[in-house]
């Protein structure tokens, strides 16, 4: 094991990646019941959408092990499932049989993609300074999805967000949480960040059993006490009678009309979001964990964007959206995890969670709110090394940096830091250091952005 996975080469050891997992595994346990949640408004059945989520989750995660080495976590990706789901299905009214075979064939594009140079070549083209605002850029965005899942902040209808009711339970543990997590780390206690996951989770079950905490299933405030400890995974259906459905897929074809511009639209979509998303958390994560090389390289990018191909067409043919790599891979890599077999730990309890799903959906969202708030500050760290004194470096990467929160999206961010770089260092007479790559990219994305945006 420590052979295959070069343990003492990357300077960690099977319980340093075992407490990486963990880690990792609970940041993102809350996809388990969000997907299911989400995707269910498209028809699917919820509990057949929860096994599927599993078996695209474990796949995608063991290949990225296995495939590329790396401690990176794969599942069905938030906002992707969002638009498959009211924009594919309720709002274009597709089926979602049709959507998922939408997903398949971008997967296998992303497969073909993947074992060409295509994909490696667009992230080793990007610039190291924008990779570090990008990194930045992801460390904000993850700490504000950490705040919006305590209630820290809401939506505001005269503000873009405003200050939640800190006083109630969920908001206040979150903070409380966070400097837990602060000042274990500060005495450089192992696991900090997952004890902090565990103490904020127990302190929320005593708050539920004083009364400070309120159960209101109907206002979807779930009880924190586990309802029960086995349960049986639901039986999948869907698996290959969604996407390989052509009697209904066919039947599209009469109903609807532009079928093949709207599917091309789709597919294109859900291709532009998936990509970028998934070359940002890569690229975030790595530079964060010291895993870019002398060259601003991540090792195994070619694996890596496979096992992400391979994932999103396995995860369509299980019957659920398309699979990416989870931002919340960073926890774990704060953690101390460097290798594939976080990974493997990772899959290991996604399994478990087909058996022990009581348990893992009591988890509540306040109490993994503080690890993606204390992650998101570690990465801040990566401001640091940008190069100040050339604005044509600095200004592109500030851009994507602060384009991920404001946004809401890694992709917005990359693009919009990858048009200002071209553009302005070829107005400032630098146009030879942009690559070729890099020309490319901006064409596609301004052409994304006037024509299908």
């Amino acid at each position: 094991m420590s052979d295959f996975f070069k343990l003492k080469e990357r300077n960690t050891d099977v319980k340093t990646e075992f407490l990486a997992g963990l880690t990792t595994f609970m940041t993102m346990a809350y996809i388990l019941a969000v997907n299911p949640s989400i995707l269910s408004a498209s028809g699917m059945p919820q509990a057949e959408i929860f096994t599927a989520t599993v078996i695209a989750s474990v796949v995608g995660t063991l290949a990225m092990a296995f495939l590329a080495n790396l401690p990176f976590a794969l599942a069905p990706g938030m906002g992707l499932n969002a638009f498959m789901a009211y924009s594919v299905c309720i709002g274009m009214g597709y089926t979602w049989q049709l959507a998922l075979l939408a997903v398949f064939v971008e997967g296998i594009i992303f497969i073909i993609l993947s074992v060409t140079p295509v994909r490696e070549a667009m992230m080793d083209a990007i610039p190291q300074n924008l990779k570090y605002g990008i990194a930045a850029g992801i460390g904000l965005f993850i700490a504000l999805i950490g705040l919006e899942n305590a209630a820290v902040v809401i939506p505001s209808s005269s503000t873009a967000v405003d200050l939640g009711s800190i006083t109630s339970a969920g908001p206040c543990l979150a903070l409380v949480g966070l400097l837990i997590i602060g000042i274990l780390h500060h005495k450089k206690v192992k696991g900090a960040i997952l004890i902090g996951i565990f103490a904020t989770w127990i302190l929320g079950m005593l708050a539920q059993l004083i009364g400070w905490y309120k159960v209101d299933v109907e206002a979807g405030v779930y009880s924190l006490i586990p309802s029960g400890i086995i349960s049986l995974p639901a039986w999948i259906s869907t698996i290959g009678g969604g996407c390989f459905d052509f009697k209904t897929i066919t039947s599209t074809f009469a109903t609807t009309g532009d079928f093949l511009l709207n599917l091309f639209v789709i597919m294109f979509s859900f291709m532009f979001v998936d990509i970028f998303d998934t070359m940002g958390t890569l690229i975030g994560v790595a530079t964060k964990s010291n895993m870019l090389d002398e060259n601003g390289k991540l090792p195994k990018t070619k694996e890596a964007l496979l096992a992400d191909a391979i994932a999103t067409s396995v995860g369509a043919v299980a019957g659920t959206s398309t699979t990416t790599t989870f931002v919340e891979s960073s926890a774990g890599v704060a953690q101390g995890g460097r290798t594939g077999l976080t990974s493997i730990f990772v899959a290991a309890f996604f399994v478990l969670a087909l058996f022990f799903s009581p348990i893992f959906l009591a988890i509540p969202s306040f109490a993994t709110a503080p690890a993606l708030i204390f992650v998101g500050f570690l990465m801040l760290e990566s401001l640091l090394k940008i190069d100040y004194e050339d604005i044509t470096e600095a200004l592109p990467a500030f851009i994507a940096c602060i384009s991920m929160p404001f946004c809401y999206s890694i992709s917005t961010g990359i693009s919009f830091g990858i048009i200002s770089y071209a553009i302005i260092n070829a107005i400032c007479g630098k146009a030879k250091k942009v690559n070729v790559v890099m020309w490319i990219l901006t064409v596609i994305f301004i052409a994304y952005y006037i024509f299908l945006k």
